[in-house]
């Protein structure tokens, strides 16, 4: 009796078949269908949209380009002039010394007696050799770029003189006149290297 409610019937193995059958009928029209829907939601993007991205890439690479080459330009300008600086005021403090023996020469000079009539001859020929040699001198450092710049008279100028002391102003000197130079101001390709030492008219 158990053997029997066991077995199916024929009837039940028929119906279980078809009922599997339409299962596996099923699924595969239900995966094409989520494909199909899948390639609905996934639209590709337009040519006209591609060409707007590519541009808006372009623009921003030509920009960075642009803000480089500036940047690289700036470099080399600025290198350039800090070599050329270098080279141009490399001597500065060689410079300075040798100005200082050219105001030297000047105050030996200066401290020879006054040219007359009845001096030595020799006195004459002294004063006229060392007066060459500080023409020559001169010129020679003007040759480098070394210049000397009188300051008697001139107005004074705080980027080329250092007053050292002030004096009531002289009859018909502007105040602020210079009227006494101790020292001229020297210059290397237009940097000051020495300021002059003045004596300023006061008010």
């Amino acid at each position: 009796m158990s053997d029997t409610q066991d077995t199916p019937t024929p009837a039940e193995t028929a119906a279980a078949e078809a009922q599997n059958g339409a299962q596996a009928n099923a699924q595969p029209g239900n995966a094409q269908h989520g494909t199909q829907h899948g390639s609905e939601t996934a639209t590709p993007p337009t040519d006209a949209e591609r060409i707007a991205t590519l541009e808006a890439e372009l623009g921003q690479m030509r920009e960075k380009w642009l803000r480089a080459e500036a940047e690289m330009q700036n470099l080399r300008t600025r290198t350039k002039r800090e070599i050329e600086d270098s080279r141009l005021y490399a001597v500065q403090k060689f410079a300075r010394d040798v100005v200082e023996t050219a105001e030297n020469l000047r105050r030996g000079l200066d401290s020879l007696p006054a040219a007359a009539e009845d001096e030595p001859e020799i006195l004459g020929k002294l004063r006229g050799g060392f007066e060459g040699v500080e023409r020559a001198f001169v010129t020679m450092l003007e040759r480098h770029g070394i210049a000397r710049l009188d300051a008697q008279g001139q107005p004074f100028d705080p980027e080329l003189h250092q007053a050292m002391a002030e004096q009531p102003a002289p009859e018909g000197t502007e105040p602020g006149t210079v009227i006494q130079a101790w020292t001229p101001a020297w210059t290397l390709h237009g940097r000051l290297l020495k300021p002059a030492m003045v004596v300023v008219a006061g008010k």
